[in-house]
């Protein structure tokens, strides 16, 4: 793994004209990662399972500081052309995904969202035990990154909507819950391919940057879907803003933030295992 021999197989060792589908999945040069287990228990005995989950909450909580504080910026605006906008908003939260994903992606995957890390589980990239661990720490993380911004500016937190999702007037519980689904859809099914190891190894003389599609679908999909529901796509981040600004409006849809995104990430990891990859 890593050596430059490996780097110039992968390289040359498919012509341009190569088979499609599960016909191109025989002379393999990578090795196919087996099915992560339902349960590892020795995972709780090392250091590097531990450290993974530190940095899901220190990333989400940089998420949430961040993305929460620039929502805070637009909102106390007097009009959007006096601050960053939607616009602005997008970028932050993509933006901010491209970096941490960049930074910890070497150490725990960079999930800093429970809706990619319960696709990537249904995927079987990894066991359920870390699974939990993760959406566990990336929970507190929000919780804590949306205190923190609740702490610098407590008045204005709680008159400027403290972040939380809620599914905007003049749209429908089921219009939020759709576009919850959708923009989750859109965020893992690009996940897949841009930490595919396939693709890693077929493409390896293209320089893939795997936190750059990740953070911009990210920033698509929050220009499509603020306007709907603020854009949650990640329930850490709509849990830690709902917990800290703690009013019945941030509660009354929050059912669609949990329940939507999970519901994406699933279609999204079916269709990557069943019809990108043919895995049977």
């Amino acid at each position: 793994e890593g050596k430059e021999e490996d780097v110039r197989v992968g390289a040359n060792k498919f012509p341009e004209r190569q088979p499609i589908g599960t016909s191109a999945q025989s002379d393999k040069d990578y090795k196919e990662p087996p099915p992560a287990p339902l349960f590892e228990p020795g995972e709780l005995a090392s250091w590097s399972f531990w450290r993974a989950g530190i940095a899901e909450f220190i990333a989400t909580f940089l998420f949430l500081y961040i993305t929460v504080l620039t929502v805070m910026g637009v909102k106390r605006a007097p009009n959007m052309c006096a601050s960053v906008g939607i616009q602005g908003i997008a970028w932050a939260f993509g933006g901010m995904i491209f970096a941490l994903v960049y930074c910890t992606a070497g150490i725990s995957g960079g999930h800093i969202n429970p809706a990619v890390t319960f696709g990537l589980f249904l995927a079987r990239k990894l066991s359920l035990t870390r699974a939990v661990y993760y959406i566990v720490m990336q929970c507190l993380g929000a919780i804590c990154g949306a205190g923190v911004v609740k702490g610098f500016q407590p008045k204005q937190y709680q008159a400027l909507g403290g972040g939380a999702n809620t599914v905007a007037p003049g749209y429908t519980k089921g219009s939020g819950l759709g576009a919850e689904i959708i923009g989750t859809f859109v965020l893992v099914y690009t996940v897949f391919p841009a930490t595919d190891a396939k693709r890693n190894a077929r493409d390896s003389h293209v320089p893939i940057l795997a936190p750059l599609p990740i953070g911009f679908a990210v920033f698509l999909v929050h220009l499509a879907t603020i306007p709907i529901t603020g854009t949650g796509i990640n329930p850490a981040r709509s849990l830690g803003a709902a917990i800290i600004f703690n009013k019945d409006n941030a509660w009354d849809d929050h059912w669609v933030f949990w329940v939507g995104p999970f519901i994406g990430a699933a279609l999204a990891a079916l269709y990557h295992v069943v019809v990108i990859r043919a895995i049977p």
